[in-house]
């Protein structure tokens, strides 16, 4: 490998694709590694990059001194264990959300990371943050421009049936539509903000996966209440007969912003006759790879990531307590690690 290269292991190619090709493009990083259950599957694309060799196991990729990132993009019930692994490893690791599944695993994943004292970064793809349209949402909230936050709303409109029925998500012990698809939001919620709830309320349903193979709750409906007054109302819709949408309503004292079908804009005006002002900017990033390059920046240049890694421990604390919520069918406090 070439001097001052950082070398990258990726592991599992459904989405881990996408990391590959987003490493193989920039200048600073070697793959190393392509991992994946299906050995046909990382020799196509070692071939179609002419990069990255074909591990044989996880332990090949962690026992590699010229490895210096794990990038994660296995099944969801494998990151807890990859990512300890790797951070003991002595590995910077970048993984596909969720970072993990419960409470538990949230405190042993952050007592690895921290034994490195901020050394190795940790950062989970939360690729809704790189949409320049939430980058400009979050700065016109910074700025004051829409004023104090009262409520925010989030439908994560999944539309894709077939992948909880007939797909790996079936077959994972207690799958999550919220740590699934519902993370998404609230991280939204909580980046945009900068505020953490501390009580959450949820309930959901099974209604449209029963008679199929998948064993969940594919509808739930949380609602969260912050010390500053803010209520959030988050929903992982997975069942619905709609296209693939994420639905998201902000509301300020001085502005409303509005995201859905009908595209984004922003209210600023109680007026019923005042329209209000589209935002032309892109609701999705370019690619699913878009939060890798500031992360290997990050690595090269050592800046401190330990706020932003514990901003991905907050996320996964938030969504368990709505998935207790949802079980237990009371309030439940957000244990924050």
């Amino acid at each position: 490998m070439k001097k001052n290269r950082l070398g990258v292991a990726v592991v599992g190619l459904g989405v881990g694709e996408q990391h590959a090709h987003t490493y193989a493009a920039i200048d600073q990083c070697e793959l190393v590694w392509l991992y994946d259950l299906d050995t046909n599957k990382s020799a196509h694309l070692s071939k179609e990059l002419r990069a990255g060799a074909v591990a044989n196991s996880f332990e090949q990729i962690l026992h590699d001194p010229t490895v210096q990132i794990v990038s994660i993009a296995s099944y969801d019930d494998d990151h807890f264990e990859q990512v300890v692994a790797a951070l003991n490893a002595g590995k910077h690791v970048f993984v596909e959300k969720p970072l993990c599944r419960t409470h538990d695993e949230v405190i042993t994943i952050k007592q690895a990371w921290a034994k490195h004292d901020g050394r190795l970064k940790l950062s989970t793809n939360l690729v809704l943050r790189a949409a320049p349209m939430y980058r400009w949402l979050k700065q016109e909230y910074d700025a004051g421009h829409l004023g104090k936050a009262y409520a925010f709303d989030g439908d994560y409109l999944y539309g894709r049936l077939e992948k909880i029925t007939q797909g790996w998500r079936k077959d994972v012990d207690d799958y999550s539509v919220m740590l699934g698809g519902g993370v998404h939001l609230i991280d939204l919620m909580l980046w945009i903000t900068s505020e953490l709830p501390r009580q959450i309320s949820a309930v959901g349903n099974r209604i449209c996966t029963t008679g199929t193979d998948f064993r969940f709750q594919d509808y739930v409906t949380a609602m969260m209440q912050f010390r500053s007054g803010l209520v959030g109302r988050i929903t992982a819709n997975f069942g619905c007969v709609h296209q693939h949408q994420h639905v998201i309503r902000l509301f300020g004292t001085k502005a409303t912003f509005l995201y859905d079908d009908a595209g984004a804009r922003l209210h600023i005006s109680r007026d019923p006759s005042a329209p209000s002002e589209p935002i032309s900017f892109s609701p999705l990033p370019k690619s699913k790879g878009d939060l890798i390059p500031p992360f290997v920046s990050a690595i090269l240049n050592e800046e401190n990531l330990d706020q932003h890694t514990q901003t991905m421990f907050d996320v996964i604390s938030v969504c368990v307590a709505c998935d207790q919520a949802t079980q237990s069918g009371q309030t439940v406090e957000v244990q924050y690690t």
